[in-house]
């Protein structure tokens, strides 16, 4: 499986508090934007797949709210994450 428990306590390390920080905006994000940069690598191959395709744009626009949250909470934690994971709006 392309994401398993050691890859997730790999993720929420290094973009979250701790291994176990599961619940914060930025190990959510970061972790979205996996799932996503996977999907979109099936889909390049794969271009009727359906299900992904509708899986990978529920997935963009979870990323997309959370990030809008996180922006209006903190401006700054929310640079920082797009930043590090190399999005733009």
């Amino acid at each position: 499986m392309y994401l398993d428990s050691a890859k997730k306590q790999e993720i929420f390390g290094k973009y979250g508090k701790s291994n176990t920080d599961t619940g914060s905006a930025e190990s959510q994000i970061a972790l979205f934007s996996y799932r996503i940069d996977h999907l979109t690598e099936h889909m390049k191959s794969n271009k009727n797949d359906y299900g992904t395709q509708r899986s990978l744009k529920m997935l963009v626009g979870k990323r997309r709210r959370m990030l809008d949250y996180l922006k209006e909470q903190d401006i700054e934690r929310y640079r920082s994450i797009i930043k590090e994971l190399g999005l733009r709006k």
